[in-house]
């Protein structure tokens, strides 16, 4: 038999070829206060932006996976652990960062705003603050946040971009997903739920039409008790359920 011939290098095959682009993760924390979408932001130290607002991130180590790199960010820089927490796309541009070529994968979850309050009095640097939209549905553009007496706040790098990318996946899987459900108790009401969803796509929604097209899709369960503690009649309480009649929290 002929000897077995060696693959020829490719031009271009040697990694040494080429400049290291850095790569980093971004973080877009999410949660519904007071009927309306909030980001939690830290305040940056070092230089690009020092003293700017942005998404928690950092970059990833040499020996670091995605996923480990996100959970160091999330304990290290938003003090949240045991947060579930979705891809959500890899931001690119040549010069969005100033200091070299960086290449950012950004995440994003849901968070009740009882862990972001925990997370928030363990660092001065840590806020909450409410997102602006622009645009209606899925559009899709930049998110704006507001700081105290409703001034808009410049954000760091691209994270305005960023932000309004997790607000248009977000909106886009309402209708598919229980996708509210790190918002709410273990048991909720319909009215609950129609907040979250309002506060989400930042609209008001007809409450017949919509507790109808809920309890249609089968992901929800009628607990048969009632809410407690409220001066108006006491709404009935569900819970989320799968498909198979699970409770998604128990599996999650």
């Amino acid at each position: 038999m002929p000897a077995k011939q060696s693959r020829k290098p490719l031009a271009g095959d040697d990694p040494s070829d080429y400049d290291q682009p850095s790569v980093t993760v971004d973080l877009v924390l999410l949660t519904v206060r007071e009927g309306q979408l909030h980001v939690l932001l830290i305040r940056r130290e070092a230089k690009p932006f020092a003293g700017r607002w942005a998404l928690p991130g950092g970059f990833v180590r040499i020996e670091e996976s995605l996923t480990a790199a996100v959970r160091r960010v999330l304990r290290e820089k938003a003090r949240l652990t045991g947060i579930f927490i979705e891809q959500l796309y890899t931001f690119g541009a040549v010069k969005r960062d100033p200091r070299t070529r960086v290449i950012t994968v950004a995440y994003y979850a849901l968070v009740s705003e009882g862990q972001l309050i925990r997370a928030i009095g363990q660092s001065a640097d840590l806020a909450r603050m409410p997102v602006h939209v622009a645009w209606q549905g899925e559009a899709g553009g930049q998110a704006e946040v507001r700081g105290p007496g409703g001034k808009p706040v410049r954000l760091a790098f691209d994270h305005k971009e960023i932000l309004g990318m997790a607000v248009k996946r977000l909106r886009g899987k309402l209708d598919y997903s229980p996708v509210g459900f790190e918002l709410l108790p273990e048991t909720f009401t319909l009215r609950q739920l129609q907040q979250v969803h309002e506060a989400i796509l930042d609209v008001k929604l007809n409450k017949p039409a919509f507790r109808r097209r809920m309890l249609d899709k089968g992901v929800l369960q009628a607990t048969g008790r009632r809410e407690t503690g409220v001066t108006y009649r006491p709404a009935e309480l569900y819970r989320f359920v799968d498909a198979a009649g699970s409770n998604n929290r128990e599996e999650n």
